[in-house]
């Protein structure tokens, strides 16, 4: 069985809103990025612990911090960034979940990434160096953009850092929007990596996102390879259906709902039970 979670923040930027809308769709679990229009990780800890006690007292938990690191140019000051990074994991034991997803790095518009590969490896290196150490697991995301935007250099990372704590976190969507296809291109190589799953579609025609199962983004063949294999883990929905920035998107409550009933129609098909 799977287990349904949800980038709240595309509901809503208040708390109560984002957990009503998500039990009216039975979904008890958060990829928290962000509350009260500040990010997870621009949180004080008193507003940390305001959030725990309100998802608490509902029957929430994460998923995982839905954290922006790796989201700056590969050109920008590291060792400030490592202090945010410092701060996910923060939250992520403060929340107890294992998870915090990361990316990895910005390339200048126009350049080479293989010109930038040997600092972000060296940049990835040290992030999983802190989470093996702190006993959290990374979800490395594929951005459009970022050095590990397509196939290969995502399994480029993957597989130079070899770590049981950087994981992969697949997103179909953003294959699309980099002119990859999500099943047929990228599924096969990155499978052994694959512990999260993002839910999100888009068409290669304008990159436009769309509910999960209209468009290019072979969700359900991903799916069903997945749940062959016997996943039993999160598919995280992020729908991106309203707006869609570099550090956020947002959807509303109606559209969210709309999203959210797509996958239970995509999982019905596949005979797939969910929490």
């Amino acid at each position: 069985m799977v287990t349904l979670s949800a980038f709240a923040d595309e509901i809503s930027s208040d708390l109560t809103e984002q957990m009503d809308v998500l039990e009216s769709v039975g979904i008890k679990h958060i990829e928290f990025r962000g509350v009260w229009h500040k990010n997870v990780l621009d949180l004080t800890d008193a507003e940390l612990t305001q959030v725990r006690d309100a998802l608490k007292a509902r029957g929430f938990k994460l998923s995982a911090i839905g954290s922006p690191i790796g989201k700056i140019s590969i050109t920008d000051d590291f060792e400030q960034h490592l202090a945010r990074f410092e701060r996910a994991i923060h939250a992520a034991h403060f929340f107890d979940t294992k998870y915090i997803r990361i990316f990895s790095f910005f390339i200048p518009k126009g350049e080479n990434p293989a010109d930038y590969r040997d600092e972000v490896i060296s940049r990835m290196q040290e992030l999983v160096r802190r989470a093996s150490a702190a006993g959290v697991t990374l979800l490395h995301e594929n951005e459009k953009d970022i050095y590990g935007d397509i196939t290969e250099r995502c399994l480029d990372i993957l597989e130079t850092c070899a770590s049981s704590n950087l994981r992969c976190a697949f997103d179909p969507a953003n294959f699309v929007q980099c002119g990859v296809k999500p099943f047929t291109q990228a599924f096969a190589p990155l499978e052994p990596y694959c512990e999260y799953i993002h839910i999100k579609d888009a068409l290669f025609a304008g990159n436009k996102v769309v509910p999960v199962g209209k468009g290019d983004g072979e969700v359900k063949a991903v799916l069903s390879a997945m749940f062959a294999k016997g996943y039993d883990g999160f598919l995280s929905i992020e729908p991106h259906l309203a707006s869609a920035g570099t550090y956020a998107g947002f959807s509303g409550p109606d559209l969210f709902r709309v999203a959210a009933n797509a996958l239970k129609d995509m999982l019905n098909e596949l005979g797939q039970s969910w929490e």
